[in-house]
């Protein structure tokens, strides 16, 4: 047991490395998340012109700016595999639990850097003060996981289509919305002054259970995808 858990860690590992070399290659992914951001939340603080937005208000924005680059820059990583007929190797290589156990991570990685760069250029540009810091790290944290757990199963049903950019943002939204929602009462909660962690604790356990869910399903759900 010991051995087989050993094995499909270094096989986790190894189709992470790979995406990251890939990813540093090309920088598809990465590109598309910093002007996503940059063009996003700077064309946000021209139209406001400096006033001063309401706590609800910058939570929705904040959450769609990070949903829509997330769309933009999480719908290739399998959808690569298939147009550069690197899908068959791993196939062959790593099992269908190694693969998406690596993708996952991959995804992950690359929200924690797309949640980073927004936040920033947010208080930068729109002035997102934030008020309660360990509630709204950790409503970032659980949607994260969330987050990365559907768009990675997500991402490998797109892959078998031949529409495939425009089906990732279908798919993505409905099933996304419960997570949306709960992280944008998570996050205004976290900006408004007298609110405190505990009052967050509602939709903390909403998004963890989601992330739980829909990391569980989509881990099952992917050899059958996989295969396909």
């Amino acid at each position: 047991m010991p051995m087989k858990q050993s094995s499909l860690a270094s096989k986790i590992l190894a189709v992470l490395a790979k995406d990251i070399k890939s990813e540093l290659r090309t920088r598809y992914a990465v590109n598309a998340i910093v002007m996503f951001a940059v063009v996003t939340v700077v064309a946000i603080s021209f139209a406001t012109g400096g006033i001063p937005l309401d706590s609800s208000i910058q939570a929705i924005i904040l959450w769609l700016a990070i949903y829509f680059a997330a769309v933009a820059s999480l719908s290739q990583i399998f959808i690569k595999e298939e147009q550069n007929r690197t899908a068959l190797a791993l196939r062959i290589y790593g099992t269908p639990g190694a693969v998406f156990g690596g993708k996952y991570l991959f995804n992950l990685i690359l929200l924690v850097f797309l949640v980073i760069i927004i936040v920033l250029l947010f208080a930068l540009f729109v002035g997102l003060q934030i008020h309660d810091y360990a509630l709204f790290i950790t409503i970032m944290i659980t949607s994260v996981l969330g987050f990365a757990g559907s768009t990675t199963i997500i991402a490998a049903i797109i892959s078998k289509a031949s529409i495939k950019g425009v089906l990732f943002a279908v798919l993505s939204f409905p099933l996304l919305m419960p997570l949306l929602i709960m992280a944008i009462k998570g996050t205004e909660k976290a900006l408004v002054m007298n609110m405190s962690f505990y009052d967050g604790l509602p939709e903390l356990k909403v998004l963890g259970s989601y992330a739980i869910v829909m990391t569980v399903a989509g881990a099952l759900l992917f050899e059958y995808v996989w295969n396909e």
